[in-house]
C-alpha cells in the first residue's frame, strides 16, 4: 500500500448522519476545504473498541474545534445503524449525541481510496490529518484492537500548525510550547545539545 501522505486527500461524497441526527446525503470532503480535517476509520458500529474511540474523540472536540480542525468518523455501516447507535445510550453500548459527522461506506469506496480496507469488508482503523489544502500530513492505520490516542492526534495538529507558522520543525515528542528545530544541520546539532542529555 502507497501511502498518502503528502498527497491529496481522495475526495468522496457519501450519505452521514451529522451531530443533530439529520441525515446529508451528499456530505462530501471537499465541503471541508479550508479547514483541517481529521478522518478516521473504525471497523463497525455496535462493536467493542469503535465506541471508546467514538466517545473520546467526542469529549475532545472543543479542543479541536480551538484547532479549526474538523473530526468525521466512517465505517462501512449504513446511515440508519450510525444513527440508531447514536440514539443508543452510552451505558447500554451506544455512542450518545456525538457532535461529529459520521459517513456511511456502505460501498466500501471510501474505505478502499484510503487504503484501509480489509478482505473481511471492514475497515482497520486509520486516522488521516489533512491540511486546508486538502493534503493528507500524517496517517496512522491500526490494526482492529488497538484503540488510538486522541491526544497523540491533537499533538500532531499542533505540531503541523506550528510548522505552517514559524517554518521550524517539532522533534520528537514535541508539544506545543516545547523548543521546535531549525531545518538544516546547525538547528539539528543546537537543539541536541540543548536536549540529548
Amino acid at each position: 500500500m502507497s501511502s498518502l501522505v503528502t498527497k491529496p486527500a481522495p475526495d468522496f461524497t457519501a450519505a452521514a448522519v451529522m451531530p443533530d441526527n439529520s441525515f446529508k446525503d451528499d456530505f462530501s470532503l471537499s465541503s471541508l476545504k479550508g479547514k483541517y480535517v481529521l478522518l478516521f476509520f473504525y471497523p463497525l458500529d455496535f462493536t467493542f473498541v469503535c465506541p471508546s474511540e467514538i466517545v473520546a474523540f467526542d469529549k475532545a472536540i472543543p479542543k479541536f474545534k480551538a484547532k479549526h480542525t474538523e473530526v468525521i468518523g466512517v465505517s462501512v455501516d449504513s446511515k440508519f445503524t450510525h444513527l440508531a447507535w447514536k440514539n443508543t445510550p452510552r451505558n447500554q453500548g451506544g455512542i450518545g449525541a456525538i457532535q461529529y459527522p459520521l459517513v456511511a461506506d456502505l460501498d466500501k469506496k471510501i474505505s478502499e481510496k484510503y487504503g484501509v480496507l480489509l478482505e473481511a469488508g471492514i475497515a482497520l482503523r486509520g486516522l488521516f490529518l489533512i491540511d486546508k489544502q486538502g493534503v493528507v500530513r500524517h496517517a496512522l492505520v491500526n490494526d482492529l484492537p488497538l484503540g488510538r490516542s486522541v491526544d497523540e492526534a491533537l499533538r500532531l495538529i499542533d505540531a503541523l500548525q506550528f510548522h505552517e507558522t514559524h517554518g521550524d520543525v517539532c522533534p520528537a515528542n514535541w508539544r506545543e510550547g516545547d523548543d521546535a528545530m531549525k531545518p538544516n544541520s546547525k538547528g539539528v546539532a543546537e537543539y541536541l545539545a540543548k536536549h540529548a542529555t
